[in-house]
């Protein structure tokens, strides 16, 4: 059940995504082939930096991602609020 995944801290959302978007599939695939060529090319110190560059990123990365689903949700929320308050005034002040 969601509900009980939720509470126990079992719900991952970004665990669901299965990307299926050839354009996102190519990017990948470029970031790939751009990581083994500087492999190739660089020193194992210099490689390493790259490395830890891209760990910053991808640290980066999700942490948006999260704060934009939190949000996200957020708006979803206060649109039910305005659904089923029947009210004309919005609750939505520009969040």
């Amino acid at each position: 059940m969601i509900l009980e995944d939720f509470y126990y801290g079992r719900l991952s959302p970004n665990e669901l995504i299965k990307p299926s978007d050839p354009e996102l599939q190519e990017i990948n695939q470029k970031i790939t082939d751009f990581l083994h060529l500087l492999k190739e090319r660089l020193s194992e110190e210099d490689f390493d930096q790259v490395e830890k560059l891209f760990d910053l990123q991808s640290d980066s990365s999700s942490l948006h991602s999260a704060l934009s689903f939190i949000q996200g949700y957020k708006i979803g929320a206060l649109m039910m609020i305005d659904v089923f308050s029947g009210d004309k005034d919005s609750v939505y002040d520009g969040i």
